[in-house]
């Protein structure tokens, strides 16, 4: 599929499709809170770099200048004081003038280059969302925004978690290297059948969890913030760009 094709379908996870082509988390929140955010983003680069900002009240990207950025991802999150409110295919009827919006780079942008060094995807071979954890590790704070990192959690063969980590480091821009391997007790997740976001996904002989920093990582400050209003995308239903995702390999 293109990254039109991708934008035009409208429903499911990202993951897998369009490869190629980088995807992006997104956050869009009233103006007033756009430094808060922009400095939360700066302080916490690993679950948070920063592709792309819109003018407030855009809804225009230079990641898919023809893209709608509020109809162009799979599911929405509306957020009112902290809380999950709704989950719309088109967030057009929720959009305001004052909103600023965060292209955040989205690991799914690695996958292709994992597949080419040979490192399998448990979750797109059994047709699931990634797994998503709240972890106990806190991001710096900034201004009003403050909250955990989220990580998001792929098995992969032992043999090849070093492969993994070198193919994936080559990408700071879309979260680079895992943050942890192995034991998810060090980062205060209980059971791995059980994800605060995505689907469980399930392991095969020899496999070990890794962990890389999340774009979702927004969505718990939201949570912990209580900003008077925010729209995101669903967990791993992905802004689809129009930019090669090689375009984010340093080496």
């Amino acid at each position: 599929m293109t990254p039109d094709e991708v934008r035009a379908r409208g429903c499911g996870p990202t993951s897998g499709l369009a490869p190629g082509f980088a995807q992006a988390n997104l956050i869009a929140v009233p103006e007033d809170w756009a430094y808060d955010v922009l400095l939360f983003t700066q302080r916490n680069p690993k679950p948070c770099p920063v592709l792309d900002v819109t003018d407030a009240g855009g809804h225009r990207t230079v990641l898919a200048p023809d893209a709608d950025l509020r109809t162009a991802i799979p599911r929405y999150r509306v957020w009112r004081d902290g809380e999950l409110v709704d989950e719309p295919g088109d967030a057009t009827p929720f959009w305001r003038d004052d909103l600023v919006s965060f292209l955040i780079g989205c690991s799914f942008t690695f996958e292709g280059a994992l597949v080419e060094a040979g490192v399998p995807l448990r979750h797109v071979d059994q047709e699931r969302n990634v797994s998503m954890f709240v972890t106990n590790r806190e991001c710096r704070a900034a201004g009003r925004m403050h909250g955990p990192m989220v990580v998001s959690q792929r098995w992969i063969p032992h043999a090849l978690v070093d492969t993994a980590r070198r193919v994936s480091g080559l990408m700071p821009a879309v979260h680079g290297a895992p943050v942890h391997v192995g034991d998810p007790a060090e980062l205060g997740i209980a059971d791995l059948s059980a994800p605060d976001f995505g689907e469980a996904v399930v392991p095969e002989e020899g496999d070990v969890p890794v962990f890389w920093a999340c774009g979702v990582t927004p969505q718990a400050a939201l949570m912990a913030s209580k900003p008077p209003f925010a729209i995101t995308h669903a967990p791993g239903h992905m802004f689809v760009t129009d930019v090669p995702d090689s375009t984010y390999r340093v080496g």
